[in-house]
């Protein structure tokens, strides 16, 4: 029998993975379009310029994410928490639901 690897959530465009299931800290997150997970880590992905931003949560400092493939947005990077109770999302990565798929489930 063959082994599974691990589980993993890929570009919903081109299918490149960018993170790990086991990375996730909540699916419980709004995105620009909908619902939206907290990763503690992406790969093969593009991190944009920093840019302050004015959230549900209050004002950060985020950077878009990019497939780094395909290039197709994906989310975004917290970089800075202005509001103490929000520090925990510095370099946390949002990965909108409907932009990334699962794949090895």
């Amino acid at each position: 029998m063959a082994e599974i690897g691990p589980r993993l959530y890929c570009c919903y465009k081109c299918k490149n993975h960018v993170s790990l299931h086991d990375d996730i800290i909540s699916k419980t997150f709004q995105g620009r379009d909908g619902r939206a997970f907290l990763f503690s880590h992406a790969m093969n992905i593009s991190v944009g310029r920093r840019e302050d931003r004015n959230l549900m949560t209050g004002l950060h400092t985020v950077a878009d994410v990019n497939c780094g493939d395909c290039g197709e947005l994906l989310g975004w990077k917290y970089e800075r928490a202005y509001e103490p109770s929000q520090r925990y999302k510095e370099g946390k990565f949002i990965l909108e639901k409907s932009k990334i798929m699962k794949e090895n489930w």
